[in-house]
């Protein structure tokens, strides 16, 4: 069976089975054949959607990136159906091993020396000694592992530096004329790309904070020392990174004239305030908080302000993600 054409890619519409209630096993199928043509793949995650392609493949990685227009220095996170799988790839030790009992399947990544370096290739890892892995807990991206029986780097489905998708519609904007075909399961019901953590030489340390907090991690292996030199081998960790066209400035109390305004907790309501939580709930405010962002930049506006965030807990991940959005990191 011939590979489709790059305009039957485009124009394939969107499969069905939204809400959680998975795919049906042809479409699963076809996901997993695309693959393993070499094609690249929208499928969902619990975090973000993402932009599969098979991790040994260089020549799909390479599409990939140049699809992202991600620089080759950035390393992918390469996905695994299972802890077991996870152990071929990469080197979890003590530490990773805790990590993976506690929190696999789930928003969680694990960076470790590589073991494996045919099943991920060397562009995928960045040409790094290490390799990023983790076993993603939304049943599509499981199935489709299954099928395809082998490990794919999947990241974010956004061209590189903007917001990451976080509905199968914002995926295909982005991205989609460069898939074979894309899986939709609706909103992703975390919204912020996974907590990445480093377990190499030396205490774990913390090289992105993500859905899976400081606090629960440190609860269960002690103490995550900084990034420091360990930095780059962590997807997410550009000084601008997810960021709208428009402008971004942050602990605003109220919008400016001509801006569009990214609330949190009580707020007075308008036609260019987005609350990201009433509620003032943290978890909610991720899951929103992507989905906002490109909202917010759709109305052109001069630039979108953003409330002040609490920094505890997920609150950590959620303002990284905002001062790499408004360029105040590095």
């Amino acid at each position: 069976m011939p590979a489709p054409s790059n305009f039957e890619r485009a124009a394939r519409p969107p499969a069905s089975g939204i809400g959680g209630h998975g795919h049906d096993s042809a479409e699963t199928e076809a996901a997993a054949q695309a693959l393993a043509w070499g094609d690249l793949v929208i499928l969902p995650t619990e975090t973000v959607y993402g932009l599969a392609a098979d991790a040994a493949n260089a020549a799909a990685v390479a599409r990939l990136f140049a699809a992202k227009r991600r620089p080759s220095f950035n390393p992918l996170i390469t996905h695994v159906s299972d802890t077991g799988r996870a152990r071929t790839i990469a080197t979890l030790g003590d530490a990773g091993e805790r990590l993976a009992r506690a929190f696999w399947p789930g928003p969680l990544t694990i960076v470790g020396a590589v073991r494996d370096g045919q099943s991920v290739c060397d562009l995928a890892r960045a040409g790094l000694d290490t390799v990023a892995v983790r076993v993603p807990a939304n049943s599509v991206a499981q199935a489709v592992l299954a099928k395809f029986a082998g490990p794919i780097v999947m990241p974010s489905a956004n061209r590189s530096g903007r917001p990451s998708p976080t509905t199968f519609a914002a995926a295909m904007e982005e991205t989609g004329a460069f898939a074979a075909l894309g899986l939709d399961d609706g909103p992703c019901v975390r919204g912020l790309e996974s907590t990445v953590v480093a377990v190499l030489d030396g205490p774990p340390r913390l090289l992105r904070p993500g859905p899976v907090t400081r606090e629960a991690i440190e609860a269960l292996i002690g103490p995550l020392a900084a990034a420091g030199m360990d930095a780059a081998r962590s997807p997410g960790r550009m000084a601008r990174h997810y960021a709208p066209d428009a402008p971004v400035r942050l602990e605003a109390t109220a919008p400016r004239p001509g801006e569009a305004f990214l609330a949190f907790g009580d707020a007075e309501a308008g036609p260019a305030v987005f609350n990201l939580s009433p509620a003032g709930d943290l978890a909610e405010a991720a899951a929103n908080l992507f989905a906002f962002l490109r909202a917010a930049d759709a109305l052109a506006p001069t630039a979108i302000a953003v409330a002040s965030i609490p920094s505890d807990g997920l609150g950590e991940a959620i303002n990284d993600r905002l001062q790499r959005a408004a360029g105040m990191v590095g």
